[in-house]
């Protein structure tokens, strides 16, 4: 049944709503925050999340079920795989592909990782080293270099959006709210104590995007970095030390309630 926003109503009010509704246990099933959600250990959520995020495009039941076979594909333990796979282990991979990610692409990724926490102390710590007080998307631009530092295919690159190249860089947006988000109601995870929810800006897409514009929250047409920075703008008046828990209203208005 689609919602219908009273012409009364007080925005921050109704999104406020919404957040509680959907921000539940109930919600992680369905969705790719599943597949890190099987882990404990520290990296091995970290590189799940990762993984499930970058392939977060398409039907959802799909995503999940392609997350959950690299998982098995990497035994279970995803760190451990990373860390200490051998060229044999990685022909595991052949002939897996996800849209236009395809077995190439997840073998870089494996070896992009581990260089990660090789050469640069982990994910976590390229994103304390690069982020401002305010913004974490000037260290999604620097981890994107370093993750690329290796030698690999042009078209792997892809993966990965810039959004000192414009883009709103969705996937990774709604990787950082996995990771740093810790409101303790049983989704997002919370295991990075050292960046601040108010530095996270939305996950930015058709979706999100939709419903901000019908809420008067965004004016911009395109959903690139500039639109970013207006909805972000406009969230941190709503809660400024978390405005993006507002992804669950806006996703869930465009998902389940069809606004």
């Amino acid at each position: 049944m689609k919602a219908k926003l009273p012409i009364d109503t007080d925005i921050k009010a109704f999104l406020d709503e919404k957040v509680l509704e959907y921000n539940n246990p109930a919600f992680v099933e369905f969705d790719p925050i599943s597949v890190p959600h099987r882990y404990s250990l520290k990296e091995d959520i970290e590189i799940a999340g990762f993984l499930a995020a970058t392939i977060s495009w398409g039907s959802r039941p799909q995503i999940v079920r392609a997350g959950h076979k690299i998982m098995d594909i990497m035994g279970d333990s995803p760190f451990d795989f990373v860390m200490s796979h051998s060229q044999r282990q990685m022909e595991r991979f052949d002939g897996f592909v996800y849209r236009t990610f395809n077995s190439d692409d997840l073998k870089y990724f494996i070896g992009g990782l581990r260089h990660i926490y090789k050469k640069h102390g982990g994910i976590e710590q390229l994103f304390i080293q690069y982020a401002t007080d305010v913004s974490l998307q000037p260290a999604i631009h620097h981890f994107r270099n370093h993750f690329f530092e290796p030698k690999h295919m042009n078209r792997t690159e892809k993966h990965i959006s810039d959004p000192f190249k414009g883009s709103a860089a969705k996937k990774i947006n709604m990787y950082l709210r996995w990771l740093i988000r810790n409101d303790k109601r049983g989704v997002d995870l919370g295991i990075w104590k050292s960046l601040r929810p108010s530095q996270l800006s939305c996950p930015l897409d058709v979706h999100s995007g939709g419903i901000a514009r019908k809420l008067g929250l965004l004016n911009r047409k395109q959903n690139d970095q500039i639109a970013l920075a207006e909805l972000d703008a406009n969230l941190r008046t709503l809660d400024a030390s978390d405005p993006v828990k507002y992804d669950f209203a806006l996703f869930g208005l465009g998902i389940f309630d069809r606004f």
